[in-house]
């Protein structure tokens, strides 16, 4: 199946801008400072996000295909609008999760088990299975949500701390809530 480039740059654009401030963005940096191995890092994160992405956009096309009705499509645009107000609330990540960063089996497998188990249930992971829900394509919202979450995770990686002190997080926060708003109000618009 080919990819649509309109999904991906859609799905790119949702999750870059829902994971910056996230938990997931936050445990990067603190992977960075404790294991010191960014690249094993950005790898660990590459491939936790594939896997939990695929399956999220999996479900996401799964159930949409199984209850294409309408108020399954009011469920979804309703969806979009909630996570519209969940991103305008900041994340944090607490000492208790910072003191579990225990690096078992090097740098590549601490951060695919905590980035994978952080992910789940995680803004950009309901984003993920809504997109899919909303396209019906997998893959391009797999793909496009992976670029967006390694766009955001990378260079937290490689800058740490430096990076959440230069970026205004409210206005990124605010940007991704105003899209999410946008995909449910012309969901909502689409079932009239």
């Amino acid at each position: 199946m080919p990819l649509s480039l309109a999904t991906m740059a859609t799905s790119t654009l949702v999750v870059t801008l829902a994971e910056i401030g996230d938990k997931t963005m936050l445990l990067a940096i603190v992977l960075a400072a404790r294991l010191r191995r960014p690249w094993a890092i950005v790898a660990g994160i590459f491939a936790a996000t594939v896997a939990n992405h695929l399956a999220s956009a999996w479900a996401g096309s799964m159930i949409a295909g199984l209850t294409d009705a309408t108020w399954f499509r009011l469920a979804v645009a309703l969806g979009f609008i909630a996570m519209a107000a969940w991103t305008l609330v900041p994340d944090k990540l607490d000492e208790e999760d910072e003191l579990k960063v225990v690096p078992h089996g090097g740098a590549f497998l601490t951060t695919l088990v905590a980035f994978f188990l952080v992910e789940i249930g995680d803004k950009t992971q309901i984003a993920t299975v809504a997109l899919a829900a909303r396209y019906h394509d997998i893959w391009s919202v797999a793909a496009g949500t992976t670029i967006g979450m390694m766009i955001a995770d990378a260079p937290a990686v490689f800058l740490g701390h430096r990076l959440v002190e230069k970026v205004p997080l409210k206005a990124a926060r605010a940007v991704a809530a105003a899209i999410f708003a946008a995909l449910g109000g012309w969901q909502l618009f689409a079932l009239l």
